[in-house]
């Protein structure tokens, strides 16, 4: 392929990485590849060796999964100091 592919999911990489590890390829090779491919927006080295460790454990989604817990709700500049915050 001559040009990267600039728009991307990262479910879209997630699933190359799952295609990638069922044929064999090691983790390393899988993000060099992943890299070539996907340019700047690429997964980092450490999700594609944490993603193949969940597909080794069974997971078969490449979607993220529903967390429980508080939603982040904040949308204010981040404060350096309580005092800061306050005024």
């Amino acid at each position: 392929m001559d040009a990267p592919l600039q728009d991307c999911t990262i479910e879209e990489q997630r699933g190359v990485v799952r295609f990638l590890w069922t044929e064999g390829v090691k983790p390393v090779e899988i993000h060099r590849r992943v890299l070539a491919e996907y340019g700047q927006s690429n997964m980092s080295q450490r999700k594609v060796y944490e993603w193949v460790e969940k597909f080794k454990s069974g997971r078969t989604r490449v979607i993220d999964e529903g967390r429980s817990g508080r939603p982040s709700t904040s949308r204010s500049r981040k404060a350096s100091s309580p005092q800061e915050y306050r005024k």
